[in-house]
């Protein structure tokens, strides 16, 4: 079976679209960094040409009942389902939405995108990692089900596993305006995860790259880098 790319939206029929779950507690602003995320996210990674086939629905995926979908020929969950407080409820609801013989493809992140030289910055060699491994501690607690083994949890939810596979992205200097956007974003995000975890030293530092006026401001960054991988499961209701 061929794969498409988990940026690349398929061609023809009717099909649906779920971005990343976000939860009606969340602050507003949160929701903003996140929608912005995902928009840099397709940007950099070259999901275009799609925006005339896609239609967007809001909704509530932890809710009970969702709004009329049809019967989709493909639902696409792209970093979303590790969000979900009973993901097997929500990979039956997928399955019993589907139309026979329907594909569900499901990707996840393996792990958050990286973006600096193992070197950088400066005055904090090896900041990245550092937060990196501050934000795994964090999803251990916070996001139980990130990571886990999808390929079961869609067999148990009666689909037909086709393929998996891991999508490795490696996007080199010299960087781009959209991925300066892109990491400033993400690491924006990131540090509202592992404020508490970093030392002072750390902290500074990365608030330094956060700040777009300094010169020391990841936009500012010749060496920038976009180092992520995706892992897909392609799996049809039989």
């Amino acid at each position: 079976m061929n794969h498409p790319s988990p940026h690349t939206a398929p061609q023809g029929g009717h099909h649906v679209h779920e971005h990343e779950h976000e939860h009606e507690h969340e602050h507003e602003h949160d929701a903003g960094d996140q929608v912005e995320i995902l928009d840099l996210d397709a940007e950099v990674l070259a999901a275009v040409g799609a925006a005339d086939r896609v239609r967007i629905v809001r909704a509530d995926l932890d809710a009970t009942a969702w709004p009329a979908l049809g019967t989709p020929e493909l639902v696409w969950a792209s970093a979303s389902m590790h969000h979900m407080p009973d993901p097997d409820r929500t990979l039956r609801q997928v399955h019993d939405l589907l139309a026979p013989g329907g594909l569900f493809a499901v990707v996840e992140l393996a792990g958050f995108p990286r973006f600096l030289p193992e070197d950088a910055p400066e005055e904090a060699p090896g900041l990245e990692e550092r937060c990196h491994a501050a934000l795994d501690h964090h999803h251990a607690e916070q996001v139980p089900h990130r990571g886990a083994d999808w390929g079961t949890k869609l067999t148990k939810a009666g689909f037909t596993v086709e393929g998996e596979r891991t999508v490795t992205v490696d996007i080199g200097p010299p960087r781009t305006d959209a991925a300066g956007r892109y990491a400033l974003s993400s690491l924006r995000r990131m540090r509202g995860s592992v404020v508490s975890a970093l030392t002072a030293e750390d902290l500074a530092a990365l608030d330094r790259l956060l700040d777009t006026g300094s010169p020391h401001s990841i936009l500012r960054r010749i060496d920038l880098s976009v180092r992520t991988e995706r892992r897909v499961w392609a799996a049809r209701r039989t």
